[in-house]
């Protein structure tokens, strides 16, 4: 399963932005430990300060991922499920 989350930082996040790679390898490392591929992580402009690709098993890897990260607090995330499109196509033939 594919995941988008749509990353804001947070107060202390900010103020402590330099920190950021260190932060990043922890969340990699973190994922790994959650059955979670945290594939792809990028700095956004608009409403949200960073987008990222995550690829797991199940969404309870996802859960347990977002709520881990959210308790350093550094960041606050929202996660929204991502079908490729051959798995769209597959869905759309399957319709009745």
């Amino acid at each position: 399963m594919m995941f988008i989350v749509s990353i804001n930082w947070t107060e202390q996040g900010i103020r402590n932005i330099k920190d950021w790679p260190k932060r990043a390898l922890a969340a990699r490392d973190l994922g790994k430990k959650v059955g979670v591929d945290l594939k792809q992580v990028f700095l956004t402009t608009g409403e949200h300060d960073m987008v990222a690709l995550v690829e797991t098993a199940n969404g309870d890897n996802m859960a347990k991922f977002a709520m881990a990260m959210g308790m350093v607090g550094n960041i606050r995330t929202k996660t929204a499920r991502a079908w490729p499109e051959a798995e769209f196509v597959k869905m759309l033939g399957e319709l009745p």
